[in-house]
């Protein structure tokens, strides 16, 4: 036995340096036999294990002899047939990886092919390899898998076959109960090979993952449908509870991969839009009593599937700019969308658990008697996002505007209650808008999902509700307070924003130029509407300052008589939020903690967002020398609107930066931050009545511009100017990583609407 593992540890040097093999291929092969049979594995004394392999092959390698010989200096570390099985296990496994390696010469290759072709027709291999799934023995199953992983994927891609012993074992398992591990390693085998086929850089991976699939396609729907009516009484018992769980992350996992590969692939196979079809027999499992980790990755999984966001962390890599050509995928979105908004009508929502045990750095739990549970925000958040974006899904293909308004106002009412009984303590709105900040402030890239598809419900009602009214105010006044009471008024979300980044353009730039998030694009989107809305944008500004929803005082306090007097002429002419009442300002659950000076306090804290690391990525491959055109928003109002996401993302690819440019874009960055923060603290100084004094003529006319406008108005158009000063100077210094000149007219015209302001 000692002289097998001294035989394996020299083969697996060999095969770490890439050193050609000398002896015969059969004495290789006859050393990586796994010797041992099911019973074997389950066995407990490993030192009673048989030692001699099986078979008639002659071998120079008598083991009987060398275990007589070595008995009495048996050491047992690198003796144990259990140590010696993960040896032959991680030398199979290297060679197979060396055999798909482009950078390994040829005869060293066919060697390696030889020895693999050898295990597999005379000692049966996959067999052995299959059979180790039925065992105990947790880490000789998970390397068993690995090996068979690799090896049905060279066989795959080398010969373009599907072994057929897995095949009939992996359909016959599918077939059977859900409560053995054999099933889970079954999953996890098909996702490791379907994400070699998505790694892999050939050209016919499309067919390579059809031939794979198409032998158990039949079969999986059976399978999805059994695996979520199982008997819910029998997770009672922790043992099997466990197994179950596996279970299903496994599967999970592999429906994540398999998504993936539909979108990354082009193919519409049943295994592929099950998940989508299929969906509202598995809402359910939020109530089973399984882990919370299973809830997580089901909720988790639906959210990247209505973001297009499917298999991101598994292959690194972006979605395809081509995804439109997916002939199946608007329909089957609608689909999902639909049985999750039936889901919430039915009481979803009340039966989602988000309560979590905090944990300290490392992962150990708060001791049982502590008091200090929080909400699990990552549930808290996936659910939120995946019902305002099936609720976007759902209301672009209505087709009356009476259905759009009712299925707005039920699905963010049902929103606004569950996230008001979720969390008491800490979801005290001012403003029903504000929402969105408080629960989305430390994910961004969600934040600004959310932001946008708010923005898309938005407009898609704003348009529906503009062909019923036909220029009836009283209609109009009706839908504007319904979108501030139902939380999604586009302007009161975009300030809200700036306010939690404390107006800070140089985080709206870190946006701008990360690939992380779709900032651009609703950008985009809400600048066009402000163009047209900057009435309304300027009325949701002053409540704003009235409620005391901003940092600083009051400008009521500084010049009491400019504000009154406007303030009283402009209510004869027209109502704050074009008929909000201000009710729609006051917290969503009375509490005297929100008034007077306990609310200034709350208001003066505030959380910075996390900026998008970005400006720290270095790329020394990268060119900015072509720059890639910015899609030209100057076009008509409707087709543009609707085909401004689309044009992004054709139009649009942003490439890394170099260490050059990295550094550089850093300099223009802090600049920018310092001019930004210095502008921020001569404006706090204006407007501290103890502090300063207002003798002076310019400064009475700096205090006229500001109280004309309000001072959330004044920060918010300022912050745009300094955001397009940097713009501008990273353009002009072939700095920014894409063409921003339409961009760029954008904020002009920005600027335009802001000093037109002033002139009033």
């Amino acid at each position: 036995m000692e002289a097998s593992y001294q035989v394996l540890e020299q083969l697996y040097k060999r095969i770490l340096l890439g050193t050609p093999l000398e002896n015969d291929s059969q004495e290789y092969a006859f050393s990586l036999n796994l010797p041992f049979s099911t019973e074997d594995l389950t066995t407990a004394d490993f030192l009673k294990w048989p030692c001699v392999h099986h078979g008639n092959q002659a071998s120079s390698f008598n083991m009987a002899t060398t275990i007589a010989s070595t008995n009495s200096k048996m050491n047992f570390q690198v003796s144990n047939p259990r140590d010696i099985m993960l040896l032959q296990l991680t030398v199979i496994k290297m060679m197979i990886t060396k055999i798909l390696s482009k950078k390994m010469e040829f005869s060293i290759k066919k060697k390696y092919n030889d020895v693999i072709e050898i295990l597999l027709k005379a000692y049966e291999l996959e067999s052995k390899l299959i059979s180790t799934f039925h065992g105990s023995d947790k880490l000789l199953s998970h390397m068993a898998a690995k090996c068979l992983a690799s090896l049905l994927y060279l066989q795959l891609r080398e010969k373009a076959i599907v072994n057929k012993t897995w095949t009939a074992f992996c359909l016959k398992t599918l077939s059977n109960n859900h409560e053995s591990n054999t099933v889970s390693y079954c999953l996890w085998t098909l996702t490791a090979v379907i994400k070699e086929i998505l790694k892999a850089t050939c050209l016919q991976k499309a067919e390579l993952l059809k031939q794979f699939l198409t032998s158990f396609d039949f079969l999986f729907e059976v399978f999805y449908d059994s695996a979520f009516s199982q008997q819910l009484e029998n997770y009672q018992d922790m043992s099997l509870n466990t197994k179950i769980a596996n279970f299903f992350i496994c599967f999970f996992e592999l429906l994540e991969i398999l998504i993936a590969s539909r979108i990354h692939l082009k193919l519409y196979l049943t295994c592929q839009r099950i998940f989508y079809l299929k969906i509202f027999c598995t809402l359910d499992i939020i109530t089973w009593p399984i882990h919370s980790l299973v809830k997580k990755k089901f909720i988790i999984l639906m959210k990247r599937c209505l973001l297009h966001k499917v298999g991101e962390d598994v292959l690194n890599t972006s979605l395809p700019t081509s995804i439109e050509q997916d002939p199946y995928l608007d329909m089957d979105l609608l689909t999902l969308g639909n049985a999750f908004l039936q889901a919430v009508n039915l009481g979803w929502l009340k039966k989602l658990s988000i309560s979590g045990k905090p944990s300290h750095f490392g992962g150990s739990e708060v001791q049982a008697g502590s008091k200090s549970l929080v909400p699990d925000f990552v549930i808290l958040r996936a659910s939120s996002l995946v019902l305002l974006k099936s609720l976007e899904i759902k209301v672009n293909n209505c087709a009356s505007a009476n259905e759009v308004k009712a299925e707005v106002q039920k699905f963010m009412s049902e929103l606004l209650n569950f996230l008001k009984q979720q969390l008491p303590s800490i979801l005290k709105l001012h403003h029903h808008c504000e929402w969105l900040s408080k629960i989305f402030i430390e994910q961004d890239d969600d934040m600004l999902e959310a932001t946008k598809a708010s923005l898309s419900i938005y407009l898609k009602l704003t348009r529906a509700c503009n062909e019923v009214a036909k220029g009836m105010i009283q209609e109009k006044e009706t839908w504007d307070h319904q979108t501030h009471e139902n939380g999604f008024n586009p302007h009161c979300i975009f300030l809200f924003l700036l306010k939690n980044i404390e107006f800070d353009a140089t985080v709206l730039l870190d946006f701008l130029i990360s690939s992380e998030t779709c900032f651009l694009e609703y950008f985009v989107r809400y600048l066009k509407l402000l163009q047209g809305e900057s009435s309304n944008f300027s009325n949701v500004c002053k409540l704003l300052d009235t409620a005391g929803l901003r940092d600083g005082v009051h400008i009521s306090r500084i010049v009491p008589s400019r504000v009154e007097e406007r303030s009283n002429n402009q209510a004869t002419h027209q109502p704050l939020f074009c008929g909000t009442t201000y009710y729609a300002l006051l917290p969503m659950a009375s509490d005297s903690t929100t008034s007077g000076t306990n609310m200034e306090q709350k208001d003066n804290h505030t959380l910075k967002l996390k900026q998008p690391n970005l400006l720290m990525h270095t790329d020394n491959t990268s060119s900015l020398g072509a720059s890639q055109s910015l899609v030209d928003y100057d076009i008509s109002e409707d087709s543009e609107e609707e085909s401004l996401e689309e044009e992004c993302l054709s139009n649009i690819k942003q490439t890394p930066l170099n260490h050059q440019i990295n550094t550089k874009i850093k300099e223009i960055v802090s600049v920018t931050r310092e001019k930004n923060q210095c502008y921020l603290e001569s404006t706090a100084r204006l407007i501290d009545s103890k502090k300063s004094t207002f003798s002076s003529f310019g400064c009475e006319v700096a205090l006229n511009s500001i109280a004309s406008q309000t001072v959330i108005s004044c920060k918010t158009f300022k912050c745009l100017k300094e955001l397009e000063k940097a713009i501008s100077r990273l353009h002009k210094r072939h700095l920014f990583p894409y063409n921003p000149s339409a961009l760029l007219k954008l904020l002009k015209k920005i600027d335009v609407i802001n000093k037109n302001m002033n002139l009033l």
